[in-house]
């Protein structure tokens, strides 16, 4: 399954996304998931919860899908 992440800051973290997907319930769930799951951020194996994620990366969770980080579009209401 693919599907976009909206982010409405700058960035946001792996354990942030973890959670927003609903893999883990807290975020204190997120070092112990990365040391027993694979997960892939831009085709690299990657653990740590604090990594970083920026538009137009791609985290790849085996069995829960394929993300992709997109910025969200700020659009004038009026127009």
């Amino acid at each position: 399954m693919k599907q976009q992440i909206v982010l409405k800051t700058d960035y946001m973290t792996l354990g942030q996304l973890l959670k927003e997907i609903n893999v883990i319930s807290s975020g204190g769930q997120a070092k112990w998931y990365l040391s027993e799951n694979v997960v892939y951020v831009d085709d690299e194996l990657e653990n740590r919860r604090g990594r970083k994620l920026y538009e137009g990366m791609r985290i790849e969770i085996p069995d829960e899908g394929t993300f992709f980080m997109v910025r969200e579009d700020i659009t004038d209401a009026s127009e």
